[in-house]
């Protein structure tokens, strides 16, 4: 994570066994040797390229403090570590708009404890495992609080099916096995289990919780306990906790209940007093449909665009790109969907979502958190919109800034 990627390079060829690869060019890059990444151009250099860290300063800051004088929206970040919190602080994020909390089970001591508890055969084997992972979860939480120094910390609970935290190659499995002290047939037969046809529309968000509350119950916990310690520290703090997936009343209803239940003990065990949110993401369409009835039930919204784009088209992200080139050449889509808002068709589902929510819940908070969040055009829309913030990632912020001055310069007023 934080770490360069240029990705789609069919032109090079690898060759594993004597441990090299060559370019398009024909030259030839060994194990070992340095290479640079430009991430904005995809441009690669057989060479060490010296690097200077990002900032905002000079011209620069001078022109983004133009931006913030006219701009309404408030732009946050997407983060899940302290230091991308941190980058995106020093780059003028007014706080986290998600989190995805998954992103913290994935090093080599805590995939351990989750695959652990995803194995565990009762409730009271899973709740074992989970109560390992608490003071993690909580640690991962201080930090976001203290790098956003009272702004405000949206986290969304555990969202990716469960099989994604499993191995898949057969010596994995093997070590898995003999570490859980497992026969190898019962940690396959539980991957079999898990395994999913469409995972995008399975076994995930909201609905882990309904099957595991337990895991709702840790990460509350988790977020209550990291919110007082900083509070404590003297340090305002926000937590807004964010239910994913959502697409029903009820659904949400119970949810909601689990975390309240589980904060309002905490903070009872603490003897103190600690403001927090709830809200959930609008990213799948029947959420949108409802969000009348639903805003009755939460404090704010946060559209989940990655997936309502890939709900609304009825196509993957991850596929898409197998055609959607046919599609710009036959002229049948003029830009790729997933880096640009559909406004006749994503984009009126968010609309509706904003104006039913605002009918039954004048107050209620609204965000965008998808890709979209950093894009120039999706950010005009979200302020021609009423939306709140944008939320993108910490080295967008700069461009969403100036992106949400241009939109109220343009005379798109809230």
């Amino acid at each position: 994570m934080g770490t360069c990627c240029v990705a789609g390079c069919g032109e090079i060829i690898v060759n594993e066994e004597e441990k090299y690869f060559t370019d398009s060019e024909g030259n030839k890059h060994a194990e070992g040797d340095y290479i640079s990444l430009d991430g904005a151009t995809g441009n690669i250099y057989g060479e060490k390229i010296k690097t200077i860290e990002a900032s905002v300063s000079g011209n620069f800051a001078t022109i983004m403090k133009w931006a913030d004088k006219y701009r309404q929206l408030q732009i946050r970040t997407n983060a899940d570590t302290p230091n991308d919190a941190k980058q995106a602080y020093n780059f003028g994020a007014e706080g986290i708009g998600l989190c995805r909390t998954e992103h913290m089970f994935f090093n080599a001591k805590r995939i351990f404890i989750m695959r652990e508890m995803i194995l565990a055969k009762t409730v009271e084997q899973r709740e074992k495992a989970l109560a390992k992972l608490l003071p993690m979860q909580k640690s991962d939480f201080e930090g976001l609080f203290r790098e956003m120094k009272g702004y405000p910390v949206t986290i969304r609970l555990l969202d990716p099916p469960l099989h994604e935290f499993l191995p898949t190659e057969e010596d994995e499995i093997k070590k898995l096995a003999k570490d859980m002290k497992r026969t190898i047939k019962e940690v396959q037969e539980t991957i079999n289990e898990l395994q999913e046809f469409n995972p995008m529309m399975g076994h995930r968000g909201c609905r882990l919780s309904v099957s595991f509350p337990e895991i709702t119950r840790m990460q509350t916990r988790a977020i209550i306990e990291a919110g007082i310690s900083v509070q404590n520290e003297g340090i305002k703090v926000t937590p807004e906790i964010m239910i994913p997936l959502i697409g029903d009343v009820k659904e949400l209803k119970y949810v909601k209940g689990l975390i309240v239940e589980e904060a309002e003990k905490v903070l009872k065990e603490k003897k103190t007093n600690l403001k927090y949110t709830i809200g959930t993401m609008i990213e799948v369409p029947r959420a949108a449909i409802l969000a009348g009835d639903i805003a009755k039930e939460v404090e704010f919204f946060s559209f989940g665009t990655n997936d309502l784009t890939q709900m609304t088209f009825g196509f993957s992200r991850d596929d898409a790109g197998k055609f959607l080139n046919d599609y710009y050449d036959k002229k049948i889509y003029d830009y790729d969907p997933f880096q640009r808002i559909d406004e006749q068709g994503v984009g009126k589902l968010v609309q509706m979502a904003a104006w039913c929510g605002r009918e039954t819940n004048p107050k209620l908070e609204l965000g965008i958190c998808g890709e979209h969040g950093g894009n120039p055009a999706s950010i005009e829309f979200c302020q021609k919109s009423g939306l709140n913030y944008v939320s993108c990632s910490p080295f967008r912020v700069p461009i969403a800034r100036l992106a949400a001055a241009q939109a109220v310069l343009k005379g798109l007023k809230i």
